[in-house]
């Protein structure tokens, strides 16, 4: 009997070892997954919304540490030197939804790339400028005549305005 109590002990051992690993890897800092856009972890859950802004998205964690909740991207590529613009502006708008949605401002955001982790401040400056790129976006949704912003064909193929542009490159 005390054998298959010390290999049941050990088992627990080896699989919250896994387990912890795996969060690491994943760039999921300490605390409980309170929300999860992953199959692997829960169902995927329902995205958050900001009607005043017409703003709706989908953080891959958010992860609870005592008061503070902290939104978690996760990124399938490498970066160099520092986290790309449009992925600091998404997990700030991540930031924007949690505290519209849960009352709570998180003092910052982690992005995960496949090489890196980054600890991103969500200070006021930062949400201005997150809130100065919605006003852009909706002004330009509104305008009738809107020039492409790059030649890259790449980013015209999956562009939901492609059937309609008269500047699509494909």
């Amino acid at each position: 009997m005390p054998a298959i109590a010390f290999a049941l002990l050990l088992l627990a051992l080896i699989l919250l070892w896994i387990a912890a690993r795996q969060r690491r890897a994943a760039g999921i800092p300490g605390g409980r997954v309170i929300y999860s856009d992953t199959k692997g972890w829960h169902p995927v859950e329902k995205p958050l919304y900001h009607p005043a802004l017409g703003l709706t998205g989908r953080p891959d964690y958010l992860v609870e540490q005592g008061e503070a909740i902290i939104p978690v991207e996760v990124k399938s590529s490498q970066v160099t030197d520092a986290p790309y613009d449009g992925h600091i502006y998404q997990l700030a708008a991540y930031c924007l939804l949690v505290h519209h949605t849960y009352g709570i401002r998180p003092d910052y955001g982690i992005l995960h790339y496949l090489n890196r982790t980054f600890a991103i401040d969500y200070t006021s400056e930062l949400e201005n400028g997150l809130l100065t790129i919605i006003g852009e976006i909706r002004r330009k949704d509104r305008a009738k005549d809107v020039d492409r912003s790059h030649e890259e064909i790449g980013r015209c193929l999956p562009c939901g305005y492609r059937n309609i542009c008269d500047r699509s490159l494909k």
